[in-house]
């Protein structure tokens, strides 16, 4: 706003121009999109930072098998950095699409009351300065670019795809802790966010470590995800020249999106920096489940012995049955032992081998790698953006 007053009274017309032409879309509107790039910039500053959080994990824990899971059951194991890549690939598409729309931003402009620049034309026909060449000086002046044609208001599809970008922050965010969550459950154990020495779990139950953070995250990253709708509406009904129907709920909707992320940075950046692997249940997971994602490597290597498939299937299914049976009833798991003493399959391959094959944290292809070549590119990327 400063900056738009200062150049009126820089105008031909010894401040008339801005103050008798433009309408206060004109200046609204164009001081609104300095806001945003002031506020994007913020943004982009807190995902950069946690993106070097993400990187840093993803290598950490490069080589650390864990439990897959796909429906929330127990599949083929992965590595802990692999699963905090995942994540990291996420952040680098959403520091794109920010980016790009930082890049975009574009305002009103000095167009008057339907973007046609006639009050201007008509003010300064007693001048050499044309309504265009007014409308130049007063951009480069702010250093903002505007949209060539407008109405009253610089199209408001800008708004929807500025709030789709911060959603899409939101959503890989919430996606993020309610992966945690699950995984701070008892049922699983793997992970808990940071717990202070004098926090209070729960007022009722002092043993309570609830992920109070992560619940925060999901709770506000849900509601920036109902925020581009109402953008929608707002450029679908800003209707011939320009109506109201936007005006109020975007006083809102856009200064709330930018609180609410940067709330979700700042939240999501500590449990990043101080988050709690818990090795011990890690391992008993592997022990208690990865067993049975590993008998598809001991299946192909009976076959390369000449095993006939069908029958190697059939046996390790019927193993597998009785071995999810004793899991299931709280006892270790005996599939290793059963397969390892099973009269087909130990005239394939030894029982050593067997074992050594039935191990689940070697059963992990090329997660690690991935997770260390995401990582490197990260902070190229960052350090070239």
């Amino acid at each position: 706003m400063a900056e738009i007053k200062a150049f009126a009274e820089q105008c031909p017309t010894g401040g008339g121009v801005i103050h008798l032409g433009a309408t206060s879309m004109d200046v609204v509107d164009n001081a609104e999109i300095l806001r945003q790039q002031e506020a994007l910039d913020l943004i982009l500053a807190g995902l950069k930072t946690l993106i070097g959080r993400f990187a840093e994990l993803s290598e950490r824990y490069a080589e650390t098998p864990v439990m897959g899971y796909t429906h929330i059951q127990p599949a083929e194991p992965t590595t802990l950095g692999y699963r905090f890549a995942q994540t990291l690939q996420d952040m680098l598409m959403d520091w794109d699409a920010l980016r790009q729309v930082r890049e975009k931003l574009r305002g009103k402009g000095f167009k008057g009351a339907t973007g046609t620049m006639a009050s201007y034309q008509q003010l300064l026909q007693e001048t050499d300065v044309s309504a265009g060449e007014l409308e130049r000086r007063a951009l480069a002046d702010l250093g903002l670019e505007a949209f060539p044609v407008t109405t009253q208001t610089y199209p408001r599809k800008q708004d929807w795809l500025l709030l789709n970008a911060l959603a899409g922050l939101a959503q890989n965010l919430y996606r993020f802790a309610f992966d945690l969550r699950i995984l701070q459950s008892p049922a699983f154990g793997e992970l808990s966010e940071p717990f202070g020495q004098g926090q209070v779990g729960s007022s009722a139950m002092p043993f309570k470590r609830n992920p109070i953070t992560a619940e925060k995250i999901d709770s506000l990253a849900r509601y920036v995800a109902t925020l581009p709708v109402t953008a929608w509406h707002n450029a679908a009904h800003n209707l011939l020249e320009r109506t109201l129907d936007d005006s109020a709920n975007r006083r809102i909707i856009i200064p709330n999106a930018f609180l609410a992320l940067d709330e979700l940075l700042q939240a999501t950046t500590r449990i990043a920096g101080e988050i709690n692997v818990w090795p011990g249940a890690i391992q008993r997971n592997l022990d208690a489940y990865g067993v049975f994602a590993a008998t598809e490597r001991l299946m192909m290597e009976a076959m390369k012995a000449d095993g006939d498939r069908q029958q190697l299937h059939e046996i390790i299914r019927g193993h597998s049955l009785t071995a999810w049976a004793a899991v299931q009833q709280g006892k270790p798991n005996p599939l290793a032992d059963l397969l390892a003493t099973d009269p087909i399959i130990v005239t394939l391959l030894s029982p050593q081998r067997i074992r050594a094959l039935l191990e689940a944290g070697d059963y992990v292809g090329e997660a690690p790698q991935r997770a260390r070549a995401l990582a490197a590119t990260a902070r190229r990327l960052l350090k070239e953006k």
